[in-house]
């Protein structure tokens, strides 16, 4: 793959050559039934309705040649029978039938039937339909038989197939071939992108060189929670001449979500319901966005507004559940999970939200289960690990923990949060030097919550080594993010202890001081006061240098300076404990150069 491009010198798109191939894959797409491929290049090409194509360019028009014409009755009747969902009716007017178009629609309307049967069966019976996977597997032969005739479009949903069963290396061969066949065939990318389960495939997939691959790299770096490339990606096409894509606002927002910048997201998400407000695709992120920063009324408007537009989409549903989710009625929100899942037993959201939902009702085993639902619809999304790691560690094995939290950490490195989790996971089975490696690792990203620091604290603390937590109190105490910790009356107190040892007055004196703005500290920091006073009136303190430890850390004995001054911020140094020896540095990435 080419490198990721930063500016609109760097990529070069034909504007011109861009609506000619939106034009001829609608139509391709449309008449074999994609229709949410059709969807997304509609609205794309609704994006450039500005830009006008040359009077002497003419999209080209090859539907006449591709359908042989005893055929052209069937196809046209199968294909409105397609269009209303009667899958078997139109598989069966196509059986005989040789054209391109006729044959995938012919196979595509034999999966599409599969499907359909199997989530009505599982809806119904609570079990999978075993005649689906017959179906897939005789698929999966007329793909074998005639390997060397399919088309881009054959070929992509042999791709499905594939993936459906669980051949995944196949199905991203398979796939790759497809896209480069049928280079405007979204739904194709999609899938790739799904397949894409570490940062590095990307890389190593064989793509063509097609405006389209842009658009897939910034899809796929939304896929593995890669934010930042994600928004520089879509920053580069918006200024390529797809700055009026409401796909891309929203992707943009999507991305500003998964890295946590709330305000951002929801301002994108409210400017994209401004300019289309009919538009339910990714509502269920804007109603999380609005639970999170606890706008019920704006929540409650937008569920309004769901269900007077289609009450039977399954955003609409996520909707109404992360409202009710808001009010804390965390049955119904259930409710409205498990129909959305009705709809689609796919749709990932909906799965992760409801395991949310119970583990707020400590139905732990049902939580489980949805966040086993979740990782079975895309083993990518970090959310679902650590979900797991939650509801196992409230059942108390925090070996299954460990495991679990380790995967989300390994999706979501940047994120401090799965982190301590781990960290805390290894402290209660005693395994202190991994616990302590976790937590430094967590402050190195950037604590989102601030208590890496204090638990790294307190775990030297609770192993007998009182310079590594004073240095680790002393370092979180210079945080400004931590001034209204609930954890930092405690380090105070400590601190205050710690300099008092080594007859440190000024500087035991400052955190005295500090224990009594608190109630919890403030007997302990008049005591600590007291016994100051009594050390500095005594006649061998003032006379008498006093000698500091050799193993005393540099972030304390650099505290011997007056404490009058502006001290500056003393960096933290890296754990170092017997017999395991380790040096965690700045946490970064393994390759910040993501490539498309």
């Amino acid at each position: 793959m080419q490198p990721l491009l930063s500016t609109k010198a760097d990529i070069q798109i034909d504007l011109n050559q861009v609506k000619l191939d939106v034009l001829n894959g609608i139509r391709e797409c449309n008449d074999r039934g994609l229709t949410q491929t059709v969807k997304w290049l509609s609205e794309l090409n609704y994006a450039l309705k500005d830009h006008k194509l040359p009077p002497n360019i003419e999209s080209r028009n090859s539907f006449d040649n591709e359908i042989i014409a005893e055929e052209k009755e069937a196809y046209t009747l199968a294909k409105s029978y397609f269009d209303c969902q009667e899958y078997d009716r139109a598989a069966h007017f196509l059986e005989s039938t040789t054209s391109s178009k006729c044959v995938f629609l012919h196979r595509y309307s034999q999966y599409m039937s599969s499907e359909k049967k199997r989530s009505d069966n599982a809806t119904d019976t609570g079990s999978e339909n075993t005649d689906s996977t017959q179906v897939l597997l005789d698929l999966l032969s007329f793909f074998k038989t005639n390997h060397n005739s399919l088309d881009g479009y054959l070929l992509y949903l042999e791709g499905v197939v594939l993936k459906k069963l669980d051949l995944r290396s196949r199905a991203v061969t398979v796939l790759q071939a497809a896209v480069a066949a049928a280079p405007t065939l979204w739904a194709a990318w999609v899938e790739l992108a799904g397949l894409a389960n570490e940062y590095e495939a990307l890389d190593s997939l064989q793509l063509p060189k097609h405006w389209m691959m842009y658009f897939f790299a910034a899809h796929a770096f939304v896929e593995l929670k890669l934010s930042d490339q994600a928004l520089e990606a879509y920053m580069v096409l918006a200024a390529a001449g797809f700055e009026k894509s409401t796909y891309i606002t929203a992707q943009m927002a999507i991305a500003h979500h998964d890295r946590r910048d709330v305000d951002s997201s929801l301002t994108l998400f409210r400017e994209l319901y401004k300019n289309d407000p009919y538009r339910l695709d990714n509502w269920d992120v804007y109603s999380h966005l609005l639970y999170l920063k606890e706008k019920r009324m704006e929540l409650a408007n937008l569920a309004q507004k769901a269900v007077s537009i289609d009450k039977y989409r399954v955003e609409t549903c996520c909707v109404i559940g992360n409202y009710y989710s808001l009010r804390s009625e965390h049955q119904k929100a259930v409710l409205y999970f498990q129909r959305a899942l009705s709809l689609d037993p796919q749709y990932l959201s909906a799965w992760i939200l409801m395991g949310h939902e119970f583990i707020e009702l400590q139905n732990s085993n049902a939580a489980i289960q949805c966040y086993r639902q979740a990782i079975d619809v895309n083993r990518n999304d970090y959310r679902a690990w650590n979900g797991l790691g939650q509801a196992y560690e409230i059942l108390g094995l925090n070996g299954y923990c460990i495991y679990y939290y380790s995967r989300a950490a390994q999706l979501k490195p940047d994120d401090s949060r799965m982190l301590v989790s781990l960290g805390e996971a290894y402290e209660k089975m005693d395994k202190i030097p991994n616990a302590l490696k976790c937590y430094y690792k967590a402050h190195s990203t950037g604590d989102i919550e601030g208590m890496a620091l204090f638990k790294l604290a307190k775990l030297y603390e609770k192993s007998n080594m009182p310079n590594s937590a004073a240095a680790a109190y002393t370092a979180a105490c210079q945080e400004p993010a931590n001034a209204g910790s609930k954890e930092l009356p405690a380090a105070q107190r400590y601190l205050a202890q710690y300099y008092l040892r080594f007859s440190l007055l000024d500087h035991a004196s400052h955190y005295a001081y500090k224990c009594l703005e608190h109630e919890s500290t403030k007997e302990a920091g008049k005591n600590i006061l007291k016994t100051i006073s009594e050390k500095r009136l005594a006649p061998s303190t003032s006379s008498q240098a006093v000698n500091l430890p050799e193993d005393l850390p540099d972030a304390i004995r650099n505290a011997s300076t007056s404490l009058t001054q502006d001290t500056p911020k003393t960096p933290f140094p890296s754990p170092n404990i017997t017999p395991d020896n380790f040096s965690t540095p700045m946490f970064s990435r393994r390759n910040n150069k993501y490539k498309m």
